[in-house]
C-alpha cells in the first residue's frame, strides 16, 4: 500500500485548540479490533511497498545518467493520484468500502507480480517499469480516499490524530526496514524478487478486507448520481475557508519536499559516489526519525497548537534539505536525516488528521480525495521541476533550493498564524 508506511502512512468538527488539550495515548486506537487488524496487515503491506520503492528508484538511477529520468519514478507513482483520486473519492462514498478496498489491493498485487516477471525475465526497459508503476499508482489513487475514510471511521473522533500518527508509524517503520533490506538484497538477488515480495505483502490486507466484507454482507450504499456527489464534494471542500488553507499548505509543502525522495538516488550516486546500500541507509534514516517522532507527538500535541507544530516541523525539514548538499559523510548525514524524518512525521500526520477531521463521514472520502489530488499535484509538479533543476544546475543546487522553499513555507505559516490557523 503506501510511502511512504510510505505505508505507506496517516481525512467543520475541529475548533481552534485550547491551550491545554486532553492527551490521547498513541496506542489508544488499537483497542478497536478492526482497526488493530487493519493496522497490522497494513504494516506488512507498507514493508513490501518500501522494498519496491527502493528497488524501482535504484533500478532506474543505476541505469540512467539523467536526474529527470530518475525523478520520473515519483512522477509515475503520483500522477495517477492527481488524475483519478477525485473520481475515486466519489466512488468511495458510494460503494461498500471493504469490498472496494479488496479489489483495489488485488489489482495492485497483480501489478507487482507483473513488474517482478518483467524484471526477472529481462524485459524491463525504463518505459515498462514506469508504466507498471503508473498502474500501481492508479490502484493507490482509488484506494487512498476509501482507506483514509474507512480508517478514520473505525476510531473515536478524539482518537483520529493518534490513529494518523499510528498509520504514519506503520509507514515509517516499514520505511526503515524496507530500504535496509532492499539495499542488502539488491546486490545478492537483484530487483525482480524484491518486486515479488511486494506482491506477497498484500495477502494480509486482502484477508482482512475479505473478512470485513463478509461480516458486513457487502451492503451497497444508497447514493445519488456520481455527478451530483462530485459537485457536492467540491462545494463542501472549497466552501470551507479552513479547508482551503489546508489545501494551499498541502500544495506548497509537497511540491518542495518531494525533492528529497526524487533526488536522493542521484545524490547518492553522483555526490556521495556510493552504492545501493548507502541509498537504503539514508532512506531508512528518514523513516527512523519518523518512528521516533511518533512516540513524542502525542505529548507535544497536548501542549502546542497544530499551526506551530506544522511550522516548526517544516523549519527542521527545510534545514535538513538545505544542509544535505554540503555534507559528504554518513556520520553527519544519518543524524541530520533522522531529524528530518522526525519533522516529516509531524508534517504528514498534522495535515492528514486536519483533513480527516474537517468534514462528517458521509462526505469524508470525497473531501479527502480533493486533499489527495492537491497532494499528488504538488508531488508530480515538484518531482518534474526538481529533476529539471538538478539536470540544469546540479543536484546540490536543486536540494538546497527545495530546502529554501520549505523554509519559506514555515515562515509564512508563522506570520499568518493568527488569521489563518490550521
Amino acid at each position: 500500500m503506501t510511502r511512504f508506511s510510505l505505508a505507506p502512512a496517516a481525512p467543520p468538527h475541529i475548533q481552534t485548540p485550547a491551550p491545554a488539550r486532553q492527551r490521547v495515548r498513541l496506542t489508544q486506537p488499537l483497542r478497536h479490533a478492526r482497526y488493530r487488524r487493519l493496522w497490522c496487515a497494513n504494516l506488512v503491506s507498507n514493508l513490501g511497498t518500501w522494498i519496491q520503492t527502493f528497488a524501482s528508484a535504484w533500478l532506474i538511477a543505476s541505469s540512467s545518467h539523467s536526474a529527470s529520468t530518475t525523478t520520473l519514478v515519483q512522477t509515475s507513482t503520483y500522477i495517477p493520484v492527481f488524475l483519478f483520486a477525485l473520481f475515486a473519492g466519489v466512488v468511495a462514498d458510494a460503494v461498500h468500502r471493504p469490498q472496494f478496498l479488496f479489489f483495489c489491493n488485488l489489482f495492485m498485487a497483480g501489478c507487482a507480480c507483473t513488474l517482478a516477471a518483467l524484471v526477472t525475465t529481462g524485459h524491463a526497459p525504463h518505459a515498462a517499469v514506469l508504466a507498471v508503476l503508473f498502474c500501481l499508482g492508479c490502484g493507490s489513487a482509488f484506494m487512498w480516499p476509501a482507506w483514509q475514510a474507512a480508517m478514520s471511521g473505525l476510531v473515536d473522533p478524539d482518537e483520529v490524530e493518534a490513529a494518523a500518527t499510528l498509520n504514519n508509524l506503520s509507514y515509517n517503520t516499514a520505511a526503515i526496514l524496507g530500504p535496509a533490506l532492499g539495499g542488502v538484497l539488491f546486490k545478492w538477488i537483484g530487483p525482480g524478487p524484491l518486486f515479488l515480495v511486494n506482491a506477497v505483502s498484500f495477502v494480509g490486507l486482502l484477508a482482512v478486507y475479505r473478512a470485513w466484507w463478509r461480516e458486513d454482507g457487502g451492503r451497497p450504499r444508497p447514493c445519488a448520481g456520481y455527478g451530483a456527489r462530485l459537485r457536492e464534494g467540491l462545494a463542501t471542500a472549497f466552501g470551507c475557508p479552513r479547508y482551503r488553507r489546508i489545501l494551499r499548505n498541502v500544495a506548497t509543502v509537497f511540491f518542495a519536499t518531494i525533492a528529497f525522495a526524487g533526488l536522493l538516488p542521484v545524490f547518492v550516486r553522483d555526490v556521495l559516489r556510493m552504492d545501493a546500500s548507502v541509498f537504503g541507509t539514508l532512506m531508512g534514516s528518514l523513516g527512523g526519525g519518523a518512528v521516533v517522532a511518533a512516540f513524542c507527538l502525542p505529548a507535544i500535541r497536548a501542549r502546542v497548537d497544530k499551526t506551530n507544530i506544522l511550522a516548526g516541523a517544516l523549519a527542521v525539514y527545510g534545514a535538513m534539505l538545505a544542509t544535505m548538499p554540503f555534507l559528504h559523510t554518513l556520520t553527519l548525514l544519518v543524524p541530520l536525516i533522522v531529524c528530518g524524518g522526525m519533522a516529516w512525521s509531524a508534517v504528514v500526520s498534522t495535515l492528514n488528521a486536519a483533513a480527516q477531521l474537517s468534514f462528517p463521514a458521509d462526505v469524508r472520502a470525497r473531501t479527502l480525495a480533493i486533499y489527495l489530488v492537491v497532494m499528488a499535484g504538488g508531488y508530480t509538479a515538484g518531482s518534474l521541476f526538481w529533476g529539471r533543476v538538478a539536470d540544469a544546475c546540479g543536484v546540490r543546487c536543486a536540494m538546497a533550493a527545495a530546502g529554501a522553499c520549505v523554509l519559506v513555507n514555515a515562515a509564512v505559516l508563522v506570520t499568518g498564524k493568527r488569521q489563518n490557523p490550521i
